[in-house]
C-alpha cells in the first residue's frame, strides 16, 4: 500500500495533467494550423497534389489542415496519458493500451495524410490497394474505434484515472469523426475497375508495392525461408519473438518464417513497423502458438490475445493460435489483428470468450477452424470468411453462445464481417449435449444449446452470412439483442442463400435492421472483390479466394 505522502503527490500531478488536458483540448478552432503552407490548395481535391476531387467532399487544404491538426492533437494526448500511472494491475494495463492505441491512431492519420497528398495512389512504404479514397476511409476508420477500444480497457475497475482519459479520448474520438466524414464513399460502380491500377504478371494482379522478386517467390512453389524457429533447436531461433524482432523495420518485400512442428508457450506481438511478414507453420495440429491470459486475471481484452498483430501485410499459414484460459475466465483473446490487407490460411483460431479479435483494418481468412463461446468473432474490422469452419463449443451452463459481435460504431465506416461459403455448426461436445437433450423430450426445438449467429456490439454492427451451411444447433431466431432494443434498427444483418436446417428465414427475429437479401446486387457489396477490394492484393498472397458469388 502506497504512503500517505506518496497518494498526496499521485493526487497532485493527476491533477495538474488534468489541468493541462483541459488546455490541451480547448474549444481553439484546429483547422487553423498550417494555413501558410504553400503546397496545399485551397480550390479542392485535385490542386496543389492533394487528394482527388472524387476522395474528398471538402477542399483539399481543409482536409490536409484538419488530419495535420489531429495528429498533433494525438500526440499531445499520448504525452499526456503514459503520465498517469494505474493503481492496480487492470488499471496499468487499461493505460498501456491506450498509449498503443492512440499511437496506432496517429499512424493511421498519417497514412490518410499520405494518401491525400498522393493522388496517384503511391503512398510510400504504407500498403495500399491504389484506390485512395478506400484506403482513407479504411485507415480513419481504424482510428475511429480506437478511442473505444481504449476506454473498453477500463472495464472493471473504479479508477478515476477513467474518467480522466475519457475526457481526452472523446476529443480525439470528435476529430477523428469529423475527418472521416470529409472522405466520399464507395463509387456505385465497380470502383475496383475504376480506381486501381493493376501491373499483369503472367495473367496475375498485383499491386503495385508488390515488387518484381517478390512476384516470382510468390508464384512458385516452394518458399525460401529467411528464418527458422524450431522449438528443439533445430532452427535459427527457439522463440517466435526472437525472429520477429530481426524482421526489419518498415519491411517492403515478403519477409518469411518458418515455425517447424511444436508447441510454443509464448506471447507475440508484431508491431506496426513489423510489415509483409509471412508466418508458415507445419500444420493447426503441429505449430501451436498457445497462452492463457485473460479479463479475470487482470489483462484487459486488448492485451489478452496470444498472438497479436499491427504490421501491415501479415500472411499466417498452417498455424494454431489458441487460448486455454476457458469459459469461467471470460474474455481470452487467441489472435488479434489490425494488420491491413492480411491473410490467415488453413489455422486454427481457437478458445472461449473473444476468441478472434478482428480489431480493425482489412483481413481475409481462407479455410480456418475458428472455435468458441461469446462473441468468438468480434471487432471492427472489414473482414471476409471464406470456406471456414466455425464451430461454437460447450462453455458455462445456460451460457448463450453468440458467434459474432461486430463493432461499427458509426455509419461512415467501411467495417463488417461476411462470412461466405462456410460451415457454421457446433463443436462434438455441444452437439452432444443437444442429442442427450433430445433424448429426455420430443420438444427438441426448445432444448437447442443457445447458440446465435451473432449480436451488435456497437451501434452499427453490421454482419454477412452468405452461401454458407447452418446447423440446426443454431437457435431459429438466428440474432441475439445485445441489451433490450439497442441497435436493432440501426444494425444490419443480413443472410444470403445460405442452406442447412438452420438456414430457414421463417422464425428469425424481426428487428429493422435484419434483411433477406435476395438481389445478388446487393450481395456481391459483400464479397472479396467488392468489401476488401481483394482483386487488388489478394494475388500477392498466393492464396486463393473467390472473388464474386460463385465458387
Amino acid at each position: 500500500m502506497a504512503s500517505a505522502s506518496t497518494t498526496k503527490l499521485t493526487l497532485m500531478m493527476i491533477l495538474v495533467l488534468l489541468v493541462s488536458s483541459l488546455c490541451l483540448f480547448s474549444p481553439t478552432p484546429i483547422f487553423a494550423a498550417n494555413t501558410n503552407s504553400a503546397s496545399v490548395s485551397n480550390t479542392g481535391g485535385g490542386g496543389g497534389g492533394v487528394g482527388t476531387f472524387t476522395d474528398l467532399k471538402v477542399p483539399g487544404s481543409e482536409f490536409v489542415n484538419s488530419v495535420t491538426s489531429t495528429i498533433q492533437i494525438v500526440r499531445d494526448v499520448i504525452s499526456v496519458v503514459s503520465k498517469f500511472s494505474g493503481g492496480d494491475f487492470r488499471v496499468s494495463n487499461a493505460i498501456a493500451d491506450c498509449v498503443d492505441l492512440l499511437d496506432f491512431s496517429a499512424d493511421e492519420l498519417t497514412w490518410t495524410l499520405s494518401a491525400s497528398q498522393n493522388p496517384s495512389g503511391k503512398t510510400g512504404k504504407y500498403n495500399s490497394t491504389g484506390n485512395n479514397g478506400a484506403d482513407m476511409r479504411t485507415w480513419l476508420g481504424g482510428a475511429l474505434g480506437n478511442q473505444d477500444t481504449c476506454m473498453d480497457g477500463f472495464e472493471g475497475t473504479n479508477s478515476f484515472v477513467k474518467t480522466l482519459v475519457g475526457t481526452s479520448i472523446g476529443q480525439v474520438t470528435s476529430l477523428v469523426r469529423d475527418i472521416l466524414g470529409m472522405v466520399n464513399g464507395p463509387d456505385t460502380n465497380d470502383y475496383q475497375d475504376n480506381y486501381v491500377k493493376r501491373r499483369k504478371t503472367r495473367n496475375v494482379y498485383f499491386p503495385g508495392w508488390v515488387k518484381e522478386k517478390d512476384r516470382k517467390l510468390l508464384q512458385v512453389n516452394g518458399i525460401v525461408a529467411d528464418a527458422v524457429v524450431a522449438a528443439d533447436g533445430s532452427g535459427n531461433f527457439t522463440r517466435i519473438v526472437d525472429a520477429v524482432d530481426q524482421v526489419p523495420d518498415h519491411n517492403t518485400r515478403r519477409y518469411v518464417i518458418y515455425v517447424k512442428t511444436g508447441v510454443y508457450r509464448e506471447y507475440v506481438e508484431i508491431g506496426k513497423k513489423k510489415t509483409n511478414i509471412m508466418m508458415i507453420g507445419d500444420g493447426i495440429d503441429r505449430t501451436v502458438i498457445t497462452g492463457n491470459h485473460n479479463f479475470v486475471d487482470g489483462w484487459t481484452t486488448y492485451r489478452s490475445a496470444t498472438f497479436a498483430v499491427k504490421g501491415q501485410g501479415f500472411i499466417a499459414r498452417d498455424i494454431r493460435f489458441e487460448n486455454t484460459a476457458g469459459p469461467e475466465k471470460h474474455q481470452a483473446v487467441a489472435f488479434r489483428s489490425d494488420s491491413d490487407l492480411s491473410v490467415v490460411f488453413r489455422c486454427a483460431i481457437t478458445g472461449y470468450q473473444d476468441t478472434l479479435y478482428a480489431h480493425s483494418m482489412r483481413q481475409f481468412y481462407r479455410e480456418c477452424l475458428i472455435t468458441g463461446t461469446v462473441d468468438f468473432i468480434f471487432g471492427d474490422g472489414a473482414v471476409v470468411f471464406q470456406n471456414c469452419q466455425i464451430l461454437a463449443r460447450k462453455g458455462l451452463p445456460n451460457q448463450k453462445n453468440t458467434i459474432t459481435a461486430q463493432g461499427r460504431k458509426e455509419p461512415t465506416q467501411p467495417s463488417g464481417f461476411s462470412i461466405q461459403f462456410s460451415n457454421i455448426s457446433v463443436e462434438p461436445e455441444l452437439l452432444a449435449q443437444f442429442n442427450n437433450s433430445n433424448s429426455n423430450t420430443n420438444n427438441s426445438s426448445t432444448n437447442i444449446p443457445g447458440t446465435y449467429l451473432g449480436r451488435p456490439w456497437k451501434q452499427y454492427s453490421r454482419t454477412v452470412v452468405m452461401q454458407s451451411y447452418i446447423s440446426a444447433l443454431i437457435r431459429p431466431q438466428g440474432w441475439l439483442e445485445w441489451n433490450g432494443d439497442f441497435a436493432l434498427d440501426t444494425l444490419y444483418y443480413a443472410e444470403y442463400m445460405n442452406y442447412g436446417p438452420g438456414a430457414a428465414l421463417g422464425d428469425r427475429v424481426r428487428w429493422p435492421g435484419l434483411h433477406a437479401i435476395n438481389d445478388s446486387s446487393q450481395a456481391k457489396n459483400f464479397t472479396v472483390a467488392q468489401f476488401l477490394l481483394g482483386n487488388s492484393w489478394l494475388p500477392s498472397t498466393g492464396v486463393k479466394y473467390t472473388a464474386g458469388l460463385m465458387v
